[in-house]
Formats: structure tokens, C-alpha cells, sequence
């Protein structure tokens, strides 16, 4: 047997029965579209000793219509997908069906956006298309995941009915467990060589021509849309013939509908999904109490068969719940509910009768968003089955405000965990906890008798991430489909200390577990250096503790930070799951496969860093009492509003699932400005400013990813009240007034120690030149306490007065306040400060369209949101609706904001004497190109509320309420290179010709960064990325020259690590400009194997090697008699190839193919070099 996820386990099938495979990247689909590109890169072949084609489209319909095409055509096609991008597939769906087009369609399930994205499991996806006429097929193991594939790829090209095969996202798609492949010759007997030819066979060719997608009338097209009815009729029965023969050929037995329990039971549980397990495991342990109870596994969802579902129901049935992962709002029950009512209402009503009274029926919703979903959960259901049956129940929350909600009992355990090891590692989203986690589970699943599961938990952040890896291992197959629970845990690893005072994680640990902690505390002071609670947990428990400090093996390993592999050393040597020698060397030879591909260097760091482990392991005696004095901090601060203290502050502590319903806002609207409260504490070295020395330039706060220093100018007088070891000098300029004093201060619990503020300074001491005006220091205890201080006084120091402030200088904007601030962005993200910068140049007045991506997940990911206001209450308005249409939605507000304006205008016309004439001709003609304008324009409005506010009439009241519009608004339309270049692109270039006054900023990492870094079409030629495993071909594509073509946008292009000016100039130009502008932003990322401590050297090496010119193109100035053409970088002097020697996605492709990557490398240069002369030809 071999160990993989769900994704894997399909997408080997798929890729092995098909010819043209399309895909496109979504969580959490896109591993099997990652591995099937890297696998016919490779040259994988499928099972007719082809290559399968695969090709990457624009979007999901893009997909969907590729597959049609090439399904039309003849050739075995198949796409994945999730969510929103099934939803986009649904026109073709249609027409796939109609046409009785055998293919198969794979689907991680997962939620669709409502009132926010979540990219975890549910059913709302592909509920949404059991209307489009394709059979659907439920998997809820890794297993069946596999042999679900070549099943419902088998019983499409018999029925000719296309298929969509569906396992939940996370919980099935990312689970890690044996699969029992499926042999070739068994492959080949499913798919049967005469039903594959009659597919061929119906294809589109001119030397036997058909016409297919005729437009019908009234007159046709009723009759021929029933008179597919006899197909889908027969197709459950095909199916069921379908798994006999897998059954024959392979052992494993399925069928459409399949129960287990007793055979007299009288409560039975229906469902779908990954649920399945935790349904079983409960089933068996009440079973074996006696009770009379069962559980159906419905598998072939569409089409229906009430016959199948009625052959296996216990005729001594009386209760029945049926589970749905979805919520349809409105609806008197959810679909697979109401599929079963009808079914058994249908059956009583034909006459034939049950043995006893019909069935009382409830429905119940479970497990949305991968809410978790246990056996004691499953039991409160079979045990309110017997009480009360409960119609429209939720399990898994508590509904205080419908009562919807049953309770349940935590503590229950069924029999099937009893003899489970079980595992917990909770690690940094940075630190390599779970690949090495994964590579660990795969190491005991092939190396060992046990059988084993690994699940991974992941917070949504981009950096400081928490993740949790659930391993189980037994002499049993592994069916629990959930977490590992407190208490339970054999094992606990805590690999990044700090933790230790936000999660209560030995609480997880049962009676004399392991605990192994990661610290750099010798292992006899290791214990006072613990929590007192974490102390007393160890003692009662009993717990066997470890200690390691594994940052340091690490680094005499040459490995940096990544810990991963030295603490799954540990694990294997304290576990003893596997003989030591065995262990080690299974180790080293997943450290090969995982990273060969790096160089033999890093294997050999990784080989050192296994060896080393060992020998710097130590056990901690424990004490028979706690000692510490150091209690657990709150999650957030006293001072925190109420919102925050009740409701952020427990999903910082890990404690959302306890909050009951009420406690959220019903239409998704939330609070800004709240990741200031949440206090990660995420860098072990700070920035120090060296006020002696500064010079004032401002490029420290210009450049930070997260806001986390920051500059202020001040009276001297304020500084009267400043802590001790506040920092602040006279401020150089005289544009300031005398003894105006400035401060650059660093939010310590905020910063992520990226360092790039420090790169960036260009003042050396003279003295000492390795000394800079900052410095990276080790943020010891006492240098924390001395800063958060100074920052909480920084914090509290006046805003200084915009109106006074040369915002054309970098450090006159660096005064204006981020309104952006602390972010889960990535440490060194090069995304961030561009979206930093409109905040604080704009962000008053700001309202802003967010393409789904990395800029929403960091941009509005929960629990804290970094949108943040003035002391006024003002700030960027701030939403993400979809991927595709961003564009689309900044438009609308540009048109709504347009009316408004059109009818605030109108009305003040007509209460033009009521108001006075002379307000309304200044509110209607105010220039606002300034901050003193803004400003003007804010206190004339604030007079015509007043005024208006003394009119009692209801044509004032109405003006009142829209007056706030008569100060310009700045509509921003932000998003990645995989919504402006690819899904999005159609709705950029409409904003773009459209002439309306919005703002379009890409930040452009020519890879799709969000979703694990898949090829866009901003991906530069030669670069290796997922879905172009073997270098992309294509040269990236132009987006700057689309737009110039236009002749009246606006169009820059920045690199602000490159040339910091240009960037802020570039930002003020295009906000000022009164139509469409385009700011298309430079940001390397770690997506595209960049080390982001030197995203400013690769942004420098871009524009100096030609790959990332920069220029302005203006069109006021045509007006003016020049050139709107800026080129604002010079020729290039680097070599395009010492550019790309500095990147994994170049140099990868130069290890594995050089001839390859040679010839993709001349050309990539010779198309800079024309780029940069037809530039300069347009700014001459």
C-alpha cells in the first residue's frame, strides 16, 4: 500500500484514463492539477501509452470549456475543481450533460462564499449543480477517493452520462492515508476498450459531419430534453453493475446506497461524505451496546434511486436523520433531507406498505465550513432520535437564536480509537512542521505493520501561522474523520516555544503522554521558563518531557530556521514506532525525494541536521510541584472594546468553535482596525533606531510589510511625558517648524523581524560602518518591555496636520498614518507595502473592490482584520466579493458613488437659496487635488450638515443623508496577476475602457501566490512554476501595453525596492487623475523560490536587468505638449541571465533541463531588449 491524500489518490486515476486534462488552480483542488502537469511533464503516460495533455486556462469556465471542446472532439478529458470554480463551470455542465457526454469532473468540496470566503469543506459546491444533469458520486475515504474515480470514469463512458466525482475538501482532499492502489490490468478492464472507441467514435470530424448545439423553438425543444430520461433511468443500475465488476477485479465492494448496522434497527443515520467515518466508528460502538442502530453511506447521489436507497433500509426503521453538509436558506429542509422524504413518501404513497407505521423523518446540518464533526456528536443525534426527533437540527454549534442546535458529550469515545497512537505537532506555518509531518506519516504507513492517518490544521494567516498535525497510527485501518480531541494525545510536540502562552496545548496530552518542546532554555532551566498552568497540566498528567533546541541544530546544520526535520528526528527516537535504524534511514530517503530537486546541498544539510538531533535531545525531570510565577496572557489587551474582548479575543484563543450564534454579526460585516489588539509576537530580532545618526529620508517606514515602525513629528513639549528609552531628534527640514522633533519607532509585538527596514537604510556610521541608523537586535526581555513602552507613547502622540505635510516626499508621506497595519502577510512581503501606501496617501477617502487572493486572505482574513481608521473614525471601506469579478464590482461603486454625487448635485441646486448660493457654488466647484482641499471641502460640508440640520423638511433630511459623497472618493480596485492577467482580465479591460474615474492596482507576482504558486499568465518565459513543471514556453504577458493602447489611462509601473520616488510619485499621478488609471506593482514572492530578505536586491536586479522596466505613461500631458511616455529606469546593464541565476523557479528548470532553459533564457533576453528599445522610442 502506498500513503497519500485524496487529491493524489484521484488525480492518479484521472491522469492514467484521460488525454486532455485542463485545469486551473483553486483551493483545495489544485494538487491534482499540480500533479498531473508535473507528471506528463515528466512523461508520465496514461494507461494507452499517451501523454496526456495538459493545459491551464484562464479560469474554471475556461476549463469547463476547453473540456467540452476537446470531450467534442473525442478525446478522454477531465478537469478539478471547488467551490466558486464549479460554479463557473455550471453553462458547460449543462451542455455536457445535454449532449450525453461521458467524462468525469473531480471536486474537493468546499463551501461557497456567502457573507465571507472560506476555502474549507462543505457541500454548498456541488449541491449548487445537481441540476445540471451530471451523476454524482460521493466519496468519504482516500480510498474510495481512488477507486470512486475509475468507478464513476467507468460507469460514464457506459451510461454516457457525464459524472461528478466529489470528496470533501480538507477533511478527504489533504488527509493522508493508505490507499490500496488499482493495478493497471484492472484500469484497463473497467474502462473497456469498446465503450472508449464508441466515445471516439461520436466525435466531431468532417469526414463524418454532425451539427450539435442547434438554437430550438417552442416547437422542439420539450420533447428533446425528455427523451434523455431512459438514459438516466438506466444509470443507477449501471453504476451498480460498475462497482460489482471494481468488486470482481479488486476486492473492495461498493454500492450506490450501503448500510451498516443492525439488521432490526430502529434509528439510522443517512449521509454523505467524509462524515461517513465518525457515523461508523459510532455505529459499531453502540452495536456492540446492544443498540439497534445503523447508518446509510448514500454514494450515487444523482441520479436518485429511491429502488436502491429502499433495498438496503432496515424495514424496522423508525427514526431517520439525515445529515447535510450545506445550509440552503429559505428552504423547509436540505437537499439529500428532502431527497429521502420524497423517496419514502413516494413509496408509502404507491401503495406499498411498511411492516410497521411510516418513519419519522428529521433533517440536520453538520459539519459546514469543516466545522468538526465526532462520534459524540453522532451520538447525541441517535440518542435525540429516541427522545424527541428535532426537525431542522445543527450539530456542532450552539444556535441561540433559532434553538436549532443539540448538545453533545465531548468526552465520548468509541471503541475504534481505543488502541490508536495519536500524535499532535503544533509548528509555525514557516517552519517545515508539516511537510515533515507528512513525510513522518508516510514513513510509518510503508515502513511499518501500522496503519496510519495524518491531518493537517491550518490557520488561514500568511505568516505566524499556526498549524497543527493530527497523526494516528494503529494495527487497524484508520477511519476517524476528525480531530484528535483534549486528552487523547499520546504525543505532543511543541515546536515553536512561544505557543506555550497562547494555546493550552498539554491539555491535549493524555495520562503519561510525551511532551517535547523545541527551546533554546538548557534542559536543567528549561522548567522555570514554563507557564504555571503548563507546569501543573505536565505535573498532573504525568507527562514524559523532552526538551531541544532544535533552532540551533538547525543552524549549525546550515538549514536557518526550518526545524522541521530535527524534530521529526526526536519524534521517531522517542516514539519508537519504528527500530532507530529503520526510522533514520526511511528519513533520509524522504529527505531525498522531497528535496533532491534543491541540490545535494540541502540534502546533505537535512541528512546532518537527523544525525545531530539525537545528540542534543534531553529529558526533563519533572518536579512534584509548580514553580513558575508566569500566569498566561489574556488573548487581547483590557483595553479592547467589548467586540474584541468577547468575541476576537476567543478566535485568537483558539476558542471559536465555543462562541454560540449570537455572538456574530448577521450580514458579515465586522469591525476594523482590530489586528492592532492581537499581539503575535512573532520576531526574535527588532529594528533599533539610532537617532544620532538618521537623516530623516523616510524609507524605513516606506518599505515595512506590516506597518511596524513608523515616523512621527511632534512638538517638543510632548516629549516631555516620553518613557524612558523613548527615541526622537530634531527633525531635519524646514518645512517643520523649529524644535519639531521626529521619531522612528518599532512596534515590537507587531514586527516579524523581516529586516528589510534595516537592508533598506542607507546611512553607515562613519565610525563603525557595519552600524546603521537600524540595526537588528535581539529582542531580549528587557528590550521588549523598554519598546512596547515607547510605542504604547508613540501610539499617543497627535496625528501631524496633513495640510502641512509634502507628500510628494518620502518622508512627508511616511507621516501620514498606515491605515493598513499588521497584517498575516508573509514576513518580507513585497505585496503589502504598495497596499500600505494607498492607505495612507488615500485612505480617508478610500473605498476599495479586493480580488480574491492573497490580498483578501491578509486584507480581511479573521480573526483581525488590519484595515484600521483615524482618530476620527475615518478609513478604507473594504470588501472582497469574488475572484473573477473584481473589476466589475469597483466599477459598480464607481457608478453608485457617481449617482449619488449626480443627486446630491441636483438637490442642492434646488435648495440653493435655502442654503445659500455661495455654500453650494464652493461645495460644487472645490478643487480636491490637495490635502488642503480635501480638508476645505470636509468643513464646508460640515456647515451645510449644520445648516441643514436646521431646515425641518424632508428634502433636507434626504440631502443630509448623502452629503459625506461631496468629498472625493477614491475608488481602488486591488488584486493579484492571477485575477488582472487571467480570470479577472476580461473586467480589467472593460474598466479600462470604460474612462470611469477608479484606480487599478496589481500587484504582480507572475504567479498565482494564494493558491501555492501556479503558472499565470504574468509568469515570465522560462520560469518553472506549478502547472508549467517544465518551464513555461510563453513570454509573459503585456499588460502595461494593453492599457497604453487605450491612449487615456493612466499607466505605471513600479518596483518601490527599486526606485521608492518613482513608486510614490507614480501613486500620487495616478489617484489625481480624473479617469481610469493602472498601477501594475512589482512584488517578488516566496511562491516564486525567492528568500523575501532579499525581495529589494531582486526587485533592483529586475529593473536592471530589463525584466521590470519602469515608466509612467501620463495622458494629461499629450494635453500639455509632451510625450505622456515616462521611462523612468535606464537601459539594461544586467545580463537577463545573472537575473534569473538568482531564482528557484529559473534555476530549477537550469538544473533538471539546461538545454531547455538555455535556449528559454536567449529568448527571454531578446524579448527585453525590444522592449526597452520600443520604450524608448514611445518616451522620445
Amino acid at each position: 500500500m502506498a500513503m497519500m491524500d485524496g487529491n493524489e489518490a484521484a488525480a492518479r486515476i484521472a491522469h492514467q484514463t484521460n488525454e486532455v486534462i485542463a485545469i486551473y488552480p483553486i483551493t483545495p483542488a489544485s494538487p491534482m492539477g499540480e500533479l498531473s502537469d508535473a507528471w506528463s511533464a515528466a512523461g508520465r503516460e496514461n494507461i494507452w501509452g499517451s501523454v496526456p495533455k495538459v493545459i491551464e486556462m484562464q479560469s474554471e469556465a475556461g476549463a469547463a470549456g476547453a473540456i467540452h471542446g476537446a470531450l467534442q472532439s473525442g478525446a478522454l478529458s477531465t478537469t478539478f475543481t471547488a467551490s466558486q470554480g464549479l460554479l463557473l463551470m455550471i453553462p458547460n455542465m449543462y451542455k455536457i450533460a445535454g449532449e450525453l457526454t461521458p467524462t468525469v469532473f473531480h471536486v474537493s468540496a468546499r463551501t461557497i462564499a456567502t457573507h465571507a470566503l472560506s476555502i474549507f469543506g462543505d457541500h454548498s459546491d456541488v449541491m449548487a449543480v445537481r441540476g445540471t444533469g451530471f451523476a454524482m458520486l460521493a466519496a468519504s475515504s482516500v480510498q474510495e477517493a481512488h477507486d470512486f474515480a475509475l468507478i464513476a470514469q467507468s460507469a460514464s463512458l457506459s451510461s454516457r452520462i457525464p459524472f461528478l466525482h466529489f470528496f470533501d475538501g480538507f477533511r478527504t482532499s489533504h488527509e493522508i492515508n493508505q490507499v490500496d492502489e488499482i493495478g493497471l490490468e484492472a484500469i484497463h478492464a473497467m474502462m473497456g476498450e469498446a465503450r472508449v472507441q464508441q466515445h471516439r467514435q461520436r466525435a466531431m470530424n468532417p469526414d463524418h459531419p454532425v451539427v450539435r448545439g442547434t438554437s430550438q423553438n417552442p416547437d422542439t425543444f420539450f420533447q428533446q430534453r425528455e427523451s434523455i430520461t431512459p438514459w438516466y433511468q438506466q444509470a443507477p443500475n449501471i453504476v451498480e453493475a460498475t462497482m460489482e465488476r471494481f468488486a470482481l477485479l479488486t476486492g473492495r465492494h461498493y454500492r450506490p446506497f450501503e448500510y451498516l448496522g443492525a439488521a432490526d434497527a430502529d434509528r439510522v443515520i443517512i449521509l454523505m461524505g467524509s462524515g461517513v467515518g465518525a457515523v461508523e466508528e459510532t455505529v459499531e460502538h453502540l452495536l456492540a451496546r446492544g443498540e439497534k442502530v445503523g447508518v446509510i453511506k448514500v454514494r450515487l447521489y444523482r441520479p436518485f434511486s429511491p429502488n436502491h436507497l429502499l433495498a438496503v433500509l432496515p424495514e424496522t426503521v423508525k427514526q431517520i436523520a439525515v445529515l447535510d453538509r450545506i445550509k440552503e436558506p429559505g428552504a423547509d429542509g436540505e437537499p439529500l433531507y428532502k431527497d429521502i422524504v420524497t423517496a419514502l413518501a413516494m413509496h408509502s404513497g404507491s401503495g406499498a406498505l411498511w411492516p410497521q407505521p411510516m418513519p419519522k423523518i428529521v433533517g440536520g446540518r453538520y459539519g459546514i465550513s469543516s466545522k468538526e464533526f465526532t462520534p459524540g456528536m453522532v451520538k447525541a443525534i441517535f440518542d435525540m432520535l429516541v427522545m424527541q426527533p428535532k426537525p431542522s437540527f445543527t450539530i456542532g454549534i450552539e444556535d441561540d437564536v433559532s434553538g436549532s442546535s443539540l448538545s453533545w458529550d465531548n468526552s465520548f469515545r468509541p471503541d475504534a480509537v481505543a488502541q490508536q497512537f495519536k500524535a499532535l505537532f503544533y509548528g509555525l506555518g514557516s517552519d517545515g512542521t508539516v511537510s515533515a509531518n507528512r513525510n513522518a506519516i508516510k514513513i510509518i504507513g510503508e515502513h511499518s505493520d501500522h496503519y496510519g492517518q495524518g491531518y493537517f490544521v491550518y490557520d488561514s494567516k500568511k505568516t505566524g501561522a499556526l498549524t497543527v498535525s493530527h497523526l494516528r497510527f494503529g494495527a487497524e485501518p484508520i477511519r476517524s474523520s476528525y480531530l484528535i480531541t483534549p486528552g487523547e494525545a499520546d504525543f505532543v510536540a511543541c515546536h515553536q516555544e512561544r505557543f506555550l502562552i497562547r494555546y493550552k496545548m498539554v491539555e491535549m496530552a493524555k495520562l503519561g503522554a510525551v511532551f517535547l518542546l523545541n527551546s533554546t532554555q538548557p534542559a536543567d532551566q528549561v522548567w522555570d521558563t514554563l507557564p504555571r498552568s503548563v507546569q501543573q497540566t505536565i505535573i498532573e498528567k504525568q507527562l514524559r518531557f523532552y526538551v531541544i533546541d532544535a533552532v540551533q541544530v538547525a543552524a549549525d546544520a546550515g538549514m536557518g530556521k526550518r526545524i522541521n526535520t530535527v524534530m521529526q528526528s526526536c519524534f521517531f527516537a522517542i516514539s519508537e514506532v519504528l527500530p532507530r535504524e529503520a526510522a533514520i534511514a526511511a528519513m533520509k530517503q524522504a529527505v531525498r525525494d522531497s528535496y533532491g530537486k534543491k541540490g545535494e546541498a540541502v540534502v546533505q544539510q537535512n541528512f546532518g541536521a537527523i544525525d545531530a538531533a539525537l545528540n542534543h535531545l534531553y529529558r526533563v525531570e519533572v518536579p512534584e510541584q509548580a514553580t513558575s510565577t508566569i500566569t498566561l496572557p489574556a488573548p487581547v489587551p483590557a483595553q479592547a472594546p467589548e467586540f474584541v474582548q468577547q468575541v476576537t479575543g476567543r478566535l485568537i484563543a483558539g476558542e471559536g468553535d465555543q462562541l454560540p450564534v449570537s455572538a456574530f454579526p448577521l450580514d458579515g460585516t465586522w469591525p476594523v482596525g482590530t489586528t492592532q489588539w492581537e499581539k503575535r509576537n512573532l520576531a526574535f530580532e527588532i529594528p533599533v533606531w539610532d537617532e544620532g545618526i538618521c537623516i530623516d529620508c523616510g524609507k524605513c517606514p516606506f518599505v515595512c510589510p506590516h506597518a511596524a515602525i513608523r515616523s512621527k513629528v511632534f512638538d517638543l513639549e510632548h516629549a516631555a511625558a516620553s518613557p524612558e528609552g523613548f527615541k526622537y531628534a530634531p527633525v531635519k527640514g524646514k518645512e517643520f517648524a523649529a524644535e519639531t522633533q521626529i521619531s522612528y519607532q518599532v512596534a515590537p509585538e507587531d514586527c516579524t523581524g523581516c529586516g528589510l527596514c534595516v537592508e533598506i537604510c542607507p546611512v553607515h556610521d562613519k565610525v563603525n560602518p557595519e552600524h546603521k541608523a537600524l540595526d537588528m537586535v535581539p529582542l531580549e526581555p528587557v528590550l521588549l518591555a523598554q519598546e512596547k513602552c515607547s510605542w504604547a507613547f508613540f501610539k499617543g502622540l497627535p496625528e501631524y496636520d496633513r495640510t502641512l505635510v509634502r507628500a510628494s516626499t518620502l518622508k512627508g508621506a511616511m507621516l501620514f498614518q498606515p491605515l493598513f497595519e499588521f497584517s498575516g502577510a508573509c514576513t518580507g512581503c513585497a505585496e503589502t507595502p504598495y497596499v500600505r501606501l494607498t492607505s495612507q496617501l488615500f485612505g480617508e477617502r478610500m473605498v476599495v473592490a479586493n480580488a480574491t487572493g492573497c490580498s483578501s486572505i491578509y486584507g480581511g482574513n479573521l480573526p483581525t482584520t488590519p484595515w484600521t481608521v483615524t482618530t476620527e473614525g475615518r478609513g478604507p471601506a473594504w470588501n472582497n466579493s469574488l475572484f473573477e469579478d473584481n473589476a466589475e464590482f469597483g466599477m459598480g461603486m464607481r457608478a453608485a458613488l457617481d449617482h449619488q454625487l449626480d443627486e446630491v448635485t441636483e438637490r442642492l441646486q434646488a435648495m440653493r437659496e435655502q442654503l445659500g448660493a455661495e455654500l453650494v457654488d464652493q461645495l460644487l466647484s472645490a478643487e480636491q487635488s490637495s490635502e488642503s482641499g480635501i480638508y476645505q471641502q470636509r468643513q464646508m460640508v460640515a456647515a451645510l450638515s449644520d445648516r441643514l440640520h436646521q431646515i425641518d423638511s424632508d428634502d433636507a433630511h434626504a440631502l443630509s443623508e448623502l452629503i459625506e459623497v461631496l468629498v472625493r472618493r477614491s475608488v481602488w480596485i486591488i488584486g493579484g496577476d492571477g485575477w488582472a492577467y487571467d480570470i479577472g482580465f476580461g473586467g480589467v479591460d472593460h474598466a479600462l475602457a470604460s474612462g470611469r474615474d477608479v484606480n487599478i492596482l496589481v500587484l504582480d507576482t507572475e504567479v498565482y501566490s494564494n493558491t501555492g504558486g501556479q503558472t499565470s499568465k504574468a509568469t515570465p518565459r522560462g520560469a518553472g512554476a506549478k502547472f508549467s513543471a517544465g518551464g513555461k514556453t510563453s513570454a509573459k504577458k503585456n499588460l502595461a501595453d494593453i492599457a497604453i493602447s487605450y491612449g487615456n489611462v493612466y499607466v505605471g509601473q513600479v518596483a518601490y525596492g527599486a526606485k521608492d520616488m518613482q513608486t510614490l510619485k507614480t501613486f500620487l499621478e495616478a489617484e489625481s487623475y480624473l479617469g481610469t488609471s493602472i498601477i501594475i506593482a512589482y512584488a517578488p514572492c516566496i511562491a516564486q523560490g525567492v528568500d523575501m530578505t532579499e525581495n529589494h536586491s531582486r526587485q533592483r536586479m529586475a529593473v536592471e536587468s530589463g525584466h521590470w522596466p519602469l515608466f509612467r505613461y501620463d495622458p494629461r500631458r499629450r494635453v500639455q505638449g509632451k510625450n505622456p511616455m515616462q521611462l523612468d529606469s535606464k537601459k539594461p546593464t544586467l545580463p537577463y541571465a545573472d537575473f534569473m541565476k538568482g531564482e528557484g523557479r529559473f534555476s530549477a528548470l537550469m538544473r533538471s533541463e539546461p538545454e531547455v532553459a538555455t535556449a528559454l533564457q536567449q529568448q527571454a533576453q531578446e524579448e527585453v531588449d525590444e522592449r526597452f528599445q520600443r520604450y524608448q522610442v514611445l518616451a522620445e
